[in-house]
């Protein structure tokens, strides 16, 4: 069975060394993080961490039953799927010749970004979205030269009921 890319989110106890156990948990079992996101949510006793790894789908149960037995973990679910809203960061850091400028400003503009940071002889750009948006804003501006780039992996939220 070939791997695949999972995406993960748990809600767990905001106290400190929660995110060091579940990577960690990851780690002891020989499993890859793609990417790994924490932070607080609007309850200041929870925080939500998105992990993507990739595996094949025993491996994926695995992992799963292996989280949930983390006491800190209170609800895991899956964001794959179309009942799931994810998004990504990208920051590019583009070196622009003035007479550039007018063009890559164009490409931002048409992949929904905006600019965050301009200087003489650069841009820093940032765009969010799906990854094939980010990916396709990346392609755009490489042309240009990409100085610099950052990027958060995908967040999400289970769509809400209709």
């Amino acid at each position: 069975m070939k791997a695949q890319k999972h995406i993960m989110t748990m809600l767990v106890d905001n106290e400190p060394g929660v995110v060091s156990r579940v990577a960690g948990l990851f780690s002891g079992k020989g499993f890859n993080i793609e990417s790994i996101c924490g932070s607080p949510t609007h309850n200041p006793e929870v925080s939500r961490i998105t992990i993507v790894t990739r595996a094949d789908a025993p491996v994926i149960e695995q992992i799963e039953k292996q989280l949930r037995k983390l006491i800190n973990v209170l609800k895991l679910r899956s964001l794959n799927g179309p009942h799931c809203v994810r998004r990504e960061l990208a920051l590019v850091c583009i070196p622009v010749k003035p007479e550039q400028r007018p063009e890559v400003l164009r490409i931002v503009d048409l992949v929904g970004g905006r600019v965050a940071d301009a200087g003489l002889n650069h841009l820093i750009v940032e765009v969010s979205g799906e990854q094939e948006e980010i990916e396709t804003a990346i392609r755009l501006l490489e042309p240009y030269g990409i100085k610099k780039l950052a990027r958060t992996g995908p967040i999400g939220l289970i769509r809400e009921p209709k």
